[in-house]
């Protein structure tokens, strides 16, 4: 894409805020560029951002029904899934994916809960319950 190609159509997603991204100059040779975004992206943001909704509200749905532990459900709130979580923690995903289940969750350490919080921005005490 040339420099007079870059879209500036304007992107809610990035809620007034440019992003960089590559263009090729008079030159010919690639540098940033600001972009203030297009129509495309705005629509794919949104659908990504309403799957990962769904994603949290069926978690939701689970913990409260004693099939999954709140892990899950701040992961999705978080907008990650298992292995974005095991790469922010350093575990292995099939860790990560056993620490989903109730019985276990229930019986990490505080070491591990730390962890958790951490990547996920919360506090041990916000990570172990679901408001």
């Amino acid at each position: 894409m040339r420099d007079q190609d870059v879209p500036q159509e304007g992107n809610r997603t990035l809620g007034g805020h440019r992003k960089a991204v590559y263009a090729r100059g008079d030159d010919g040779r690639l540098h940033m560029v600001a972009s203030a975004g297009w129509e495309v992206e705005e629509i794919v943001t949104s659908q990504a951002v309403a799957d990962l909704e769904r994603l949290a509200a069926d978690a939701l749905q689970r913990f409260r029904a004693g099939l999954t532990a709140p892990l899950e459900v701040h992961m999705h709130r978080a907008r990650m899934d298992i292995p974005l979580l095991a790469q922010a923690t350093g575990l292995w995903q099939w860790r990560v994916r056993r620490h989903l289940r109730p019985e276990i969750f229930q019986r990490l350490s505080p070491a591990l809960l730390q962890r958790y919080a951490e990547a996920l921005g919360l506090s041990v005490v916000q990570l172990k319950d679901v408001a």
